[in-house]
């Protein structure tokens, strides 16, 4: 994001000609620029955003006691705040299977999302060393990169028929997308069926789509905000750049946490949905 103290960032540095703050013209380029071979911007956001949290955990189980306190109290408080979350959309049973990427996912766009307001990151870079002539910059947002966010999604979508099947079997997963639902009889149930499997062919495309909708969901609010930020921070002089942009700089803190709980939020419906089991369904399965 373009940072309410980029400035400070700017004097930071030895010569402003050779490194920027904020960008040359404001903007944060679409595309993730390599910092070294297979390795971009965006990449190394997200390693730390990893480590954050590997040493959080690390924090807070060096040292168990029975009676928590400091640390460790306010380390079960978010892992069970967010467990107590899923588990009244999934249920007891699937948040048990679930729960270490739908808790890990959650944790994961929430840090990696508050990692790109920090001053600095999107902010500072080389002035017309990135691709076409942009400005190259040494960190930017993970999830202001399509790739990071359609690789979350098309994990989810792969697991989502692992769990679905072992869930369901192949033949009730079929039949919960393709089988009318209900018990009819006669001319009624030739009827039903050949219109619940249009029905199941709809939904599969539905099932197609949600990773791409995830995706650019995720990805289209995070970088627009940057963009946003970006622009608000060019209608002031540099020494007052993050002026106009401070209200929505805490807007966004609130957006990081809003979209992670979105994305995470509708894997969990998703998943829900094709595991719910109706008893009146499978009697008439």
């Amino acid at each position: 994001m373009r940072k309410i103290f980029a400035t400070l960032s700017l004097l930071a540095v030895s010569s402003p000609q050779v490194f920027a703050a904020g960008g040359g013209d404001g903007k944060l380029p679409l595309y993730a620029n390599k910092i070294l071979p297979f390795i971009t911007d965006s990449v190394i956001s997200v390693w730390i955003s990893v480590l954050i949290i590997v040493l959080f955990v690390r924090l807070t189980t060096k040292k168990m006691e029975m009676v928590p306190s400091g640390f460790q109290n306010f380390g079960e408080w978010v892992i069970e705040s967010i467990y107590s979350f899923f588990e009244g959309i999934l249920g007891e049973h699937l948040v048990k299977r679930t729960f270490w990427f739908f808790g890990g996912t959650f944790l994961l766009i929430l840090v990696t999302n508050w990692l790109a307001l920090i001053p600095g990151v999107g902010t500072i870079g080389l002035v017309g060393a990135g691709k076409d002539g942009g400005d190259l910059y040494f960190l930017r947002g993970g999830n202001a990169d399509i790739n990071m966010t359609m690789a979350m999604a098309f994990t989810f979508a792969l697991l989502w028929f692992y769990w679905a099947i072992t869930e369901n079997t192949c033949k009730g997963f079929l039949c919960h997308i393709f089988a009318p639902k209900g018990q009819f009889a006669g001319i009624m149930k030739v009827g039903m069926v050949a219109i619940f499997f249009l029905v199941g062919i709809l939904e599969v495309v539905s099932i197609c789509i949600r990773p791409v909708a995830l995706s650019f969901r995720l990805f289209g609010n995070i970088y627009g905000g940057e963009q946003t930020m970006g622009k608000l921070m060019g209608l002031a002089p540099d020494y007052l750049n993050w002026l106009p942009s401070l209200p929505f700089y805490f807007m966004e803190i609130l957006v990081g946490l809003v979209q992670a709980v979105v994305f995470t939020l509708l894997c969990a419906v998703f998943l829900k949905l094709i595991c719910e089991h109706d008893h009146h369904e499978e009697e008439g399965h």
